[in-house]
């Protein structure tokens, strides 16, 4: 933080917190002193106090299931989830401390809608524009221990961008954003700590962090979804990544990163396969025309089967438009099977169980593949019409006679986020026996 220096200290004299209690005035009673500037940094405990936010809950598991929205990691009886705030933490804040036995505390249902309400009432009681953080605690994926951070704020700039800039040596800043609220909500913990009865505490001899009119509070500090490099956690990586990759069939006019194309390849190649063998190969249109000499030639032939099909010519149109998730996308890539390292028995039944088996691995492949674009944040169609024209895919883009095409996987950065994906029960698809 910039400036001569500031000044923290926690406001004494506040009572215990009821559900019903007006905050801004039990604060403006106890700190009649705060000035123009002053940031006022309140536990999000008392906040959820005065809220009503306690729930009777014998089960305090239970309780922070009905708020997590996903879980990241779990370790034994710890999770560290996303709540219904956007936050990931801990039990997703659901806190069984200083309150009555039998109930729980949740956090504030919209922490910066309570921090523009208290701002709002010191407005009124005292006559004094200050900045407001509710606060809470928080541990860190790479560092031990716990510090407070600001999960609500109005009147504060919750982050400092000085991406643009240069620094002390004429350095440009090309990533720099400092948290200034989360900074300002560790030093007001200093002074409140964790068990001293003291939930309040003020900074001052900051003004420049203090905005005229409530900002866009704290949910700005909330990465999203497409920005977070760790969204997923330890045992449920596997499981998430699955479950998150989903067919896209829009996409944006954004290149695709080809090094990113090769992760996912590289990752797809660790599939299960019979006789030790490798029986994937990826081709890669990575040019505009590479990819619409394969499309035209591919959709001639489709127009052609489907004419001898006897197919109307409004049909024929409906069904070539089907491919256009291909066409729109900027990327593709043709997985092929070949049957290098099979066996040869000599009689169609065990012959054709040895093609399944390889049919069967390059699915896995495939997979592999899709799971890990969605970890690259690209989304992906996996299609099967090259499956339906092979001897064009391979003369179109000079593959080997032994290489066959299985479908073509459409890439790109999706040009809008999934809808809710609809709950399907595990059990309607097991037998046991």
């Amino acid at each position: 933080m910039s400036g001569t220096g500031y000044r923290v200290w926690p406001v004494a004299g506040l009572p215990e917190i009821r559900e019903g209690d007006d905050l801004a005035k039990l604060i403006a009673a106890a700190a009649p002193d705060l000035s123009d500037g002053d940031v006022l940094l309140v536990t999000s405990k008392i906040v959820s106090k005065a809220e009503g936010r306690i729930v009777e809950a014998t089960d305090r598991e239970a309780a922070i299931d009905a708020e997590t929205v996903r879980v990241v990691a779990r370790r034994g009886a710890l999770r560290i989830v996303e709540n219904r705030q956007g936050l990931v933490m801990a039990a997703a804040g659901v806190d069984a401390s200083n309150t009555p036995a039998g109930t729980v505390l949740l956090l504030p249902e919209d922490p910066d809608a309570s921090a523009r309400t208290i701002r709002q009432g010191l407005r009124e009681a005292l006559g004094v524009e200050v900045g407001v953080l509710v606060t809470d605690t928080f541990g860190r994926p790479w560092r031990a221990g716990l510090t407070d951070v600001a999960i609500g704020a109005a009147g504060v700039r919750v982050l400092d961008d000085l991406r643009g800039g240069t620094d002390a040596h004429g350095n440009p800043l090309g990533a720099t954003v400092v948290a200034t609220a989360d900074e300002l909500a560790a030093a007001g913990d200093l002074v409140k700590g964790k068990a001293s009865g003291l939930p309040v505490a003020v900074v001052r001899g900051l003004p420049h962090v203090v905005a005229a009119d409530d900002g866009e509070g704290a949910r700005a500090m909330v990465r999203g979804a497409r920005d977070d490099m760790f969204r997923l956690g330890t045992s449920e990586a596997v499981r998430q990544a699955v479950a998150q990759r989903r067919t896209v069939r829009a996409f944006t006019d954004e290149p695709v990163d080809p090094g990113a194309v090769r992760r996912a390849v590289a990752a797809a190649v660790t599939a299960p396969a019979p006789h030790h063998t490798t029986p994937w190969r990826f081709v890669l249109l990575e040019s505009p025309g590479s990819r619409t000499r394969l499309l035209d030639a591919m959709r001639e032939a489709w127009i052609a089967d489907l004419r001898r099909d006897g197919r109307t010519e409004e049909s024929i149109a409906r069904r070539v438009r089907r491919g256009d998730v291909l066409r729109n996308a900027p990327y593709l890539a043709v997985p092929c099977l070949v049957m290098d390292g099979s066996h040869t028995y000599g009689d169609a039944r065990r012959d054709g169980a040895e093609r399944e088996m390889f049919v069967v691995a390059t699915g896995a492949g495939v997979q592999n593949f899709l799971v890990a674009l969605a970890g690259e944040r690209l989304g992906s169609a996996w299609v099967s019409s090259t499956m339906f024209c092979r001897e064009v895919v391979r003369e179109v883009l000079d593959l080997p006679a032994d290489w066959d095409p299985m479908g073509a996987v459409a890439i790109g950065h999706p040009a809008q986020d999934p809808r809710p994906r609809p709950e399907r029960d595990a059990g309607g698809f097991i037998e046991v026996r």
